[in-house]
This record gives C-alpha cells, sequence and structure tokens, in this order.
C-alpha cells in the first residue's frame, strides 16, 4: 500500500513553457551577444514580445523537436539542454571554418572554455561568414546511442568528427557553468539572479519568468489534492531538477508550501551540494535516484548516506514518484518504486506511448488523477 507520494514540479504541478523559452534565449544570447560569440550583436536585446520568443524558440529548438529527443534520451535539466544546444552549434560553426583556423580550434578545444575563450572564438568568427544550423542537431546526435550524461561526451565524438581535434574538454565544466548562469539570468530576473547563483548578471534588463508561473490545474485543486493527502496520512515530497529559489517561491505564492514539510523539498541545490563533495566528479540529477533518496530519508541525511541506499529500496511499493519525464520513471525504477506519468509535460498526450513502452505503473491526464490510485 502507498504511502509516500514524491512529485515533480515541472510538467507535473508547474508548467515548463517558460523554462524553455528561457532555454531557447539562452542558446541565443550567447550565440549572437557581444558577450559570447558576438554573431549578430545587434540583433540582441533583453525584451522581446511572446511572438518573438515563440520565433526564437521555434528556431532554437526546431519546433521543440530538439527538446524532445533530448527527454527521450533520459536528459531532464533545461541546463544540460542548454548546454548541449550550444555546444553543438557552436562545433558546427567552427567546422565551417577548420581549413584557415585549425591552430586556433585546437588551442580552443583542449583548455577549459570561459568567457575569454568564447570572446576569442567571437572575434575569429566574425572575419567569416559561418552560418547556424539547428536542424542538424536531432540527425547528428540520432547517430549515437547516448543516452543521459553520455550526450556530453558525443561531443567529444562529434569535435573529432567535424574538426579533427580529439578532445575531453565537453563535459560539466566551465562552458556549463556559463549557459546555467545566462539561464538564470532570464529566468529570474535582474532582482533574483544574485541570490540564485552567487553572481551578479553579465547582462543587466532582465525582468525574468519567475512571477509568471502557470500550473497544469488549477491552483485550488491542486492545493486541495495536497490537503486530502496530508489529512489522510501520506507523506508527501518534492523532488525538482528545479533550484530552491525557483521552486519555494512560487510554492510560497501559490500557497502550497505550508503542506510539505521542507526537509522534503528536494531541489538542484541540494543536488548540485552533494556532487562537490564527490571524490570523482559525477552526476547526481535525475535519472539518478539521489534527488529521490533524499526526498525520502529527508535533507540532513548524508551524500554517503544516500550514495550506500542499497537498491532497490526495502518497500519501495510503499513509495509512489509522480513525473512526467522518462529521467523521472528510470529514477523510480532503481529504487524499485511505483511510478505514475502525467501527461502534461513538454510531450503531452504523445507521451503516452512511451510510458507504455516503459511499462509505468500508472498513466494519467493530470496530477489530480492521483486521488484515483490511492
Amino acid at each position: 500500500m502507498i504511502n509516500t507520494v514524491l512529485f515533480d514540479v515541472d510538467g507535473v504541478l508547474l508548467s515548463e513553457e517558460h523554462y524553455f523559452d528561457a532555454s531557447a534565449l539562452t542558446v541565443w544570447e550567447m550565440l549572437i551577444s557581444r558577450n559570447y560569440l558576438a554573431l549578430a550583436p545587434e540583433q540582441f536585446k533583453t525584451e522581446y514580445t511572446e511572438e518573438e520568443i515563440k520565433e526564437i524558440r521555434e528556431n532554437v529548438f526546431q519546433t521543440d523537436k530538439v527538446l524532445k529527443f533530448m527527454k527521450s534520451r533520459g536528459l531532464n535539466a533545461n541546463w544540460d539542454m542548454i548546454y548541449l544546444s550550444f555546444s553543438h552549434q557552436m562545433i558546427h560553426l567552427l567546422a565551417q571554418i577548420k581549413e584557415d583556423e585549425a591552430a586556433n580550434i585546437a588551442k580552443w578545444l583542449t583548455n577549459p572554455i570561459n568567457y575569454e575563450t568564447l570572446r576569442d572564438i567571437g572575434r575569429v568568427l566574425s572575419q567569416y561568414q559561418a552560418e547556424l544550423n539547428f536542424s542538424l542537431f536531432v540527425t547528428e546526435f540520432s547517430r549515437s546511442e547516448a543516452t543521459k550524461q553520455e550526450l556530453f561526451n558525443y561531443l567529444n565524438v562529434l569535435a573529432e568528427e567535424k574538426l579533427g581535434v580529439k578532445t575531453s574538454i565537453f563535459q560539466k565544466g566551465e562552458l556549463w557553468s556559463i549557459c546555467e548562469h545566462v539561464s538564470q539570468e532570464w529566468y529570474v530576473g535582474d532582482e533574483n539572479v544574485l541570490a540564485s547563483t552567487g553572481r551578479p548578471s553579465v547582462q543587466t534588463g532582465k525582468k525574468g519568468f519567475l512571477a509568471n508561473e502557470t500550473t497544469l490545474a488549477p491552483t485550488e485543486e491542486i492545493a486541495a489534492l495536497f490537503k486530502h493527502l496530508t489529512t489522510s496520512g501520506f507523506t508527501i515530497g518534492i523532488g525538482t531538477g528545479r533550484p530552491e529559489l525557483e521552486t519555494v517561491e512560487p510554492f510560497k505564492h501559490l500557497k502550497w508550501l505550508p503542506f510539505f514539510d521542507e526537509k522534503r523539498i528536494i531541489t538542484a541545490d541540494e543536488v548540485a551540494k552533494a556532487e562537490q563533495e564527490l571524490t570523482e566528479p559525477k552526476s547526481l540529477s535525475k535519472p539518478h535516484p539521489y534527488t529521490y533518496i533524499l526526498g525520502l530519508k529527508g535533507k540532513g541525511a548524508s551524500v554517503k548516506d544516500c550514495l550506500n541506499t542499497t537498491l532497490p529500496i526495502t518497500n519501495g511499493e510503499e513509495v509512489l514518484i509522480v513525473g512526467d519525464s522518462l529521467a523521472d520513471l528510470l529514477a523510480a525504477r532503481q529504487l524499485g518504486c511505483q511510478f505514475a506519468a502525467v501527461l502534461t509535460g513538454l510531450s503531452g498526450k504523445d507521451a503516452r506511448q512511451d510510458f507504455e513502452h516503459h511499462k509505468a505503473d500508472y498513466i494519467l491526464e493530470t496530477v489530480l488523477d492521483i486521488k484515483t490510485i490511492l
């Protein structure tokens, strides 16, 4: 019998749309802004209309085909998606100048890529007519069987194939952190970026999307679901790839926070802190089950204790994980927990076939249908 329910946030409780909008704007900025590759600095601005954002997103993510492809390969974090998209496009740009700039390319791709490197690449690219081509992403990555964090390494494979440079530079390092920071500028805005990242904005003038969250069911009905679960004796928690600020603040605004023990609200911040404690670099983001293990044990449990947890866990059938992605399902499978897929994520009802293929325990139209299975 289920007695604990752990919820993902994006695609389950809150819409992912603004996250994907911010992700597209991030890739766009890093390609065209003078702060980065500066392909078209005169086109960069910090305020866009909804129609302009839609157009940029449709271009960068090819009407979301790129996003859906990455999700189908088990990638769940927007920062990872941004990093892959930008890095792939950068490799494509460099491939167009490799005959004349082989020495520079070898230098750039055998050292950590930082702000100075990006601007140096931009200065050289400005001398050529290199063109973007976002449609190549799915075509080129489809040649690989890589999933999850293995997709990062496939960037190294593409760099050797397209540029003739053998490298291991495309891992979670300085360039990944730059992508993360630009994304946070767009999502939380100038007012919150310092609190979110510990660093000021590189490019000011962004209002952020944080104050405009969209719920995936009526706010009051989700609150009623939480109340029903807690008063019925269920333990509930959150396991999300969002940072703490972007989880707790909306929950406060929506008046959902009182239903949760904050020790069971696990965010990307806890995952990042845990990764810093590891002696060897390793991703603990979903589909790694760390987020949900900590949600079960509660904040305060040591990283060592969580990682030494025997999987599948004892009495896993008593835990229900509610998510919208393959990454959530894979984490639940490792834990030996039950999994309820909701069809309110990026792929909507089209995700049903994937969830049926992976034998999700339950497939629900919305998070409100949880009541029907408990």
